[in-house]
């Protein structure tokens, strides 16, 4: 059965930093992974497209340029480094085997899975 596990969630001063790991099971992440954060209240929003190449990588506006995307192919996980937090922030952050960019949605893989998430609080 196809599984993602996010980990590596906290509390987290403004300015500081996380590292997020999406774990696959059953799916090759190398394929490609989605990064989405939800804050209360708030809707869905995209934070990252990975589809395998680091170079190519989508970053939602609000996060580009401070986090960045890696994997560990062997491992069959995708990181999520956030660096620079904002209390805006905060969030439960969820990888995915979808993406979405531009209105339109990809598929990395025949079958759509998500992970629980894993909350990230960013306050001093």
């Amino acid at each position: 059965q196809a599984q993602l596990v996010e980990s590596g969630g906290g509390l987290v001063q403004p300015g500081g930093s996380l590292r997020l790991a999406c774990a696959g099971s059953g799916v090759n992440l190398h394929y490609g992974v989605g990064w989405f954060r939800q804050a209360p209240g708030k809707e869905r929003e995209v934070v990252s497209c990975f589809n395998g190449n680091p170079a190519v990588t989508h970053y939602g506006d609000s996060v580009k340029g401070r986090f960045i995307v890696s994997e560990d192919k062997g491992k069959n996980e995708v990181y999520l480094q956030m660096n620079s937090l904002k209390p805006e922030d905060t969030a439960v952050y969820y990888c995915a085997t979808v993406c979405e960019i531009g209105g339109g949605t990809i598929y990395y893989d025949s079958k759509d899975v998500w992970g629980k998430g894993t909350l990230v609080t960013v306050s001093s």
